[in-house]
C-alpha cells in the first residue's frame, strides 16, 4: 500500500499536480488497494481541519492583509529605518527589521512579503540597490515572518506533534533574533563591500518621531503576545484580538481602510486560508494512511540503528528537510513529517520543542529555495522580475541561514532558555 502511494506521489509531482491533490490522490488510492472503506477518507479529512488551534491560522492572514492595507506596514517601516536606517547599508537592514515586528503579528512569511516588499523593494531600488538583490533580500526577510512568533507553521507543528503551541511561541523568540541580527550585521557589511545604500540615511525620521507615528502599531505585538503569555487568551483566541486590533487602527485611526476595501481583504484572506486548510486535510489523510502502513515505526526504527549518536540524527534530518523543503509546502511537510520524526527524536532524548524549532526553520529555507519556494514568487511579483534573475543573490543569504540553522540544531539553550523560564516544570 505505501509503496502504491510513493508511486502515486512521485508520477503526480511529474506531471505537476499540486501538493494537496498528490498526497490526497496517493491517499485514496492506497485505501483503494487496501480495500478499505472509501468514507474513511472523508472522515479523517474532516478530523484533520477539525482541531481548535487551527482557527488561527485564517484569523492570523486576515490580520495580516489589514495591516498592509490599514497602514500599520508603512509606519512600521518608518520606525525601523529610524533605528537603523541612517548607516551605509541601513535601508536593508530596515527591511529585516521591518520583517522581525511585522512577523510578530501577521504569523505568514508570503504576507509579510507582499506587505514589506511593496514598500522596500521599490525604496531600496530608488537608493541605488540591484532590483534582483531587493527582491532576495525582501524575500529572506520574510522568512522570519513563520520563525517569529505567532506562527502558522508553530501552530500547525503543535497540532501534529501534540506540543504546546505557547511554548513553540516563545521558543521561536531566540531563533527569530539570532537569524534577523545575524542578516542584518550580514547586509550591512555587504553594502558597504558593494557600495551599495551610501544614501540610505536621506528621509530618515528621528526615532522619537517615528515612534509617535507608529506606537499604536509597535502595541500590537504586545498585546499579542504579552495576552498569551499573561494569561489572558490563547493563541487561537488572540488572532481574533489581532484581527479586531488592525481593523480599529485601520479603519478608525489611521483611516487607510475603508469599507470598501475590506471585501476584497475578506476574499483573499478566504482563498489563502481555504488553500491552507485543503493542504492539512489531505496531509492529515495522508498521514493517517502511512501511519496505518506502519511507515513512521519503520522509519524510527531504521533511523535509531542507522545513526547511533542524536548528533548524527539532526545532522540527517536536516539534510533531508533541506532537500524535501525545496519540493513540498512548508505546512504540507509539517504534517506529514512531524508524527513521523517526532517520536524518533524523543527516542534520542530531544526535546520536542527544540525539534520543532529546527524542523520549521529548516522548512522554511523551502521557502525561498527554487523550484518551489513560496517567498521568491511573491518577491518576483512584486518587483516584477522573473525567478532566474534573483536566484543568484539569493546563495549568500541561504548561507547565512543555514550557518543560523546550525547553532540553533546544536545549542538548545538558544531555544528553550526563555521556554523553561515560562513554563516552569
Amino acid at each position: 500500500m505505501s509503496l502504491t502511494m510513493l508511486i502515486t506521489m512521485i508520477v503526480c509531482f511529474a506531471f505537476s499536480v499540486s501538493i494537496a491533490v498528490s498526497i490526497g490522490l496517493a491517499s485514496v488510492i492506497g485505501i483503494s488497494v487496501a480495500n478499505a472503506n472509501m468514507l474513511i477518507a472523508a472522515k479523517e479529512m474532516f478530523t484533520a481541519i477539525n482541531k481548535f488551534p487551527l482557527a488561527a491560522i485564517p484569523f492570523f492572514i486576515l490580520a495580516g492583509n489589514l495591516m498592509e492595507t490599514g497602514g500599520i506596514s508603512q509606519r512600521l517601516v518608518e520606525f525601523a529605518k529610524s533605528l537603523v536606517g541612517g548607516i551605509q547599508g541601513g535601508l536593508a537592514a530596515t527591511c529585516v527589521l521591518t520583517c522581525m515586528i511585522f512577523a510578530a503579528v501577521s504569523g505568514s512569511s508570503v504576507a509579510t512579503t507582499f506587505a514589506i516588499g511593496a514598500i522596500l523593494i521599490p525604496a531600496l531600488v530608488k537608493h541605488g540597490y540591484p532590483i534582483n538583490y531587493a527582491a532576495a533580500l525582501q524575500a529572506t526577510s520574510a522568512e522570519l515572518g513563520v520563525i517569529i512568533p505567532p506562527s502558522i507553521p508553530m501552530i500547525l507543528y503543535g497540532v501534529s506533534a501534540e506540543v504546546s503551541i505557547g511554548e513553540l511561541f516563545i521558543a521561536g523568540f531566540g531563533p527569530g533574533i539570532l537569524i534577523g541580527v545575524a542578516l542584518m550585521v550580514f547586509v550591512i557589511i555587504y553594502a558597504r563591500i558593494k557600495g551599495y545604500g551610501k544614501h540610505d540615511h536621506e528621509g530618515k525620521l528621528t526615532v522619537l518621531a517615528a515612534a509617535k507615528q507608529a506606537w499604536l502599531a509597535l502595541l500590537m505585538p504586545v498585546v499579542i503576545l504579552g495576552g498569551i503569555y499573561g494569561g489572558v487568551f490563547t493563541p487561537t483566541e488572540a488572532s481574533v484580538v489581532a484581527v479586531f486590533y488592525a481593523l480599529i487602527l485601520g479603519l478608525f485611526v489611521y483611516r487607510e481602510t475603508r469599507l470598501a476595501d475590506i471585501a476584497v481583504i475578506l476574499k483573499k484572506s478566504v482563498l489563502s486560508s481555504a488553500v491552507i486548510m485543503f493542504i492539512i486535510a489531505n496531509a492529515g489523510l495522508f498521514s493517517f494512511m502511512i501511519t496505518r502502513a506502519g511507515v513512521p515505526d519503520a522509519i524510527g526504527t531504521y533511523l535509531a540503528e542507522t545513526l547511533k549518536s542524536p548528533a548524527y540524527f539532526l545532522l540527517g534530518v536536516n539534510a533531508a528537510l533541506f532537500i524535501i523543503g525545496m519540493f513540498i509546502e512548508t505546512s504540507a511537510s509539517i504534517i506529514v513529517l512531524a508524527p513521523i520524526l517526532v517520536p524518533v527524536a524523543i527516542k534520542f532524548g530531544i526535546d520536542p520543542v527544540h525539534f520543532g524549532m529546527i524542523m520549521i526553520v529548516n522548512l522554511a529555507l523551502g521557502m525561498i529555495t527554487p523550484p518551489f519556494g513560496v517567498n521568491l514568487f511573491a518577491a518576483c511579483t512584486v518587483a516584477k522580475i522573473s525567478l532566474d534573475n534573483i536566484i543568484p543573490r539569493l546563495l549568500p543569504f541561504v548561507g547565512v541561514i543555514l550557518a543560523c540553522l546550525a547553532v540553533i540544531t546544536y545549542f538548545p539553550p538558544l531555544s528553550l532558555y526563555l521556554r523553561d523560564l515560562v513554563y516552569v516544570r
